[in-house]
């Protein structure tokens, strides 16, 4: 029999005692062997809760335990979570996590300690919840070069979004509903700024490429700007709008971007909707795959811990190798990315702005609305760098019978 351990019994914890409470038949089977928690790490108690008898309050009651090969963190943040990780690591005890904050940080270094020591550090839970697109990176696509991975990686975002456009809520009152259904936060930021997107296409893109993807240099941009209007622009030219994680392998540099992008009827993001999440990779050799499922959600994430623990359970003393070296890779400044956008404008005179538009940007077609109910019209630029766009929109703003630029929105390409 083998014994694992919980850190964490929030609610990626206890979804995890709640997966071997259901399929620990299916678990024990795919296995090998029984597998059995013997503890659960957590600062509170559970008086009623089934998981009582095994909270533990002592973390070296862990560590200690030599009947324990593997542990599940779901504790969150790179405080004592990264600290519990690297202690069970040098003991030889594999480690599973959903963790993506750490796994973002500290994963080439928990990777390479795990590897030191014969145990494994797995994280298939970090990013896209229930949906398996590390191992397929890490070992069916192992022939192949990735050279691009986009996607919709943030559950709460895409539900606000989807609820605007279904149901024409404004943002505020999406986001209370997504609140309402424990989608979102008490404080959304890390999610509706795209952060949390950030640190999921920083993951896939060191995996993909084998090196160090500083999150932080990622240019990210949230959803608090998108407008019903805006929505309703987009969906008059049969898009849809979602954020979007993207990122390209270019040799030894990424270009990366999270953002509110426009999706085209007929792409495989644009119809992911609710708090689903998808995934597209692009090898060189296979073309495009995708992934797509709950990107979020107790069962979901459990789902994908309980697989990472029936790996680290098969493998005992025998590291599965995950090629994520320490080294730095050189994102891209953003400015020096290329996109094309839909530029949404108010207009004080129609004529006027209409030129000004053709001069400056050199497109030809222009579509006048009144979802803003002040007068508007949008056009698709060509492509162009992030700092040439900038530099435009900045004189179109400026230019005679121009009210405002109200939005733009890069077009997913």
């Amino acid at each position: 029999m083998t014994h694992i351990a919980i850190l964490g019994y929030g609610v990626v914890g206890s979804g995890v005692f709640q997966a071997f409470s259901m399929n620990s038949e299916m678990i024990d089977k795919k296995a090998g062997r029984k597998v059995r928690i013997k503890r659960i790490l957590d600062l509170r108690d559970f008086p009623g809760d089934p998981a009582e008898t095994f909270i533990t309050h002592d973390f070296n009651d862990i560590l200690n335990d030599g009947d324990i090969t593997v542990a599940a963190e779901s504790m969150g943040g790179i405080g004592a979570a990264y600290e519990f990780t690297k202690a069970l690591l040098s003991k030889g005890v594999s480690v599973v996590s959903s963790n993506k904050e750490l796994v973002c940080e500290r994963g080439a270094e928990l990777t390479a300690l795990a590897r030191e020591h014969n145990a494994n550090y797995l994280f298939e839970a970090s990013v896209g919840g229930g949906i398996p697109v590390i191992r397929p990176i890490n070992d069916a696509l192992t022939a192949d070069y990735i050279v691009k991975i986009s996607g919709i990686l943030n559950g709460t975002t895409n539900y606000i979004l989807t609820k605007m456009a279904g149901e024409s809520a404004d943002y505020e009152r999406a986001l209370i509903e997504a609140q309402k259904l424990v989608y979102a936060e008490s404080n959304p930021e890390n999610d509706t700024e795209g952060y949390d997107a950030r640190r999921k296409i920083a993951i896939l893109l060191s995996l993909a490429s084998g090196g160090q993807v500083d999150h932080k240099e990622i240019h990210a941009e949230g959803i608090t700007r998108v407008t019903q209007a805006d929505i309703n622009i987009a969906k008059q030219r049969d898009f849809s709008l979602k954020l979007v994680a993207s990122g390209e392998i270019r040799g030894d540099k990424i270009t990366a971007c999270v953002s509110p992008m426009l999706i085209r009827r007929g792409d495989r993001l644009h119809n992911v909707d609710g708090a689903y999440n998808a995934v597209k990779l692009t090898g060189n050799l296979v073309g495009d795959v995708a992934f797509y499922g709950a990107g979020a959600g107790k069962l979901p994430t459990s789902s994908a811990i309980c697989a990472d623990i029936i790996a680290a359970v098969k493998h005992k003393d025998v590291n599965i190798p995950v090629f994520w070296r320490t080294d730095k890779m050189k994102v891209a400044p953003f400015l020096e990315n290329e996109c094309k956008k839909l530029v949404i404008i108010g207009y004080k005179d129609e004529i006027n702005a209409s030129f000004a538009v053709k001069s400056i940007f050199g497109v030809a077609e222009i579509v006048v609305s009144n979802y803003y109910k002040c007068g508007e019209m949008s056009f698709i630029t060509n492509t162009m760098t992030e700092r040439e766009m900038e530099a435009k929109i900045h004189e179109l703003a400026k230019a005679d019978g121009v009210g405002a630029v109200l939005n733009s929105y890069r077009i997913f390409e």
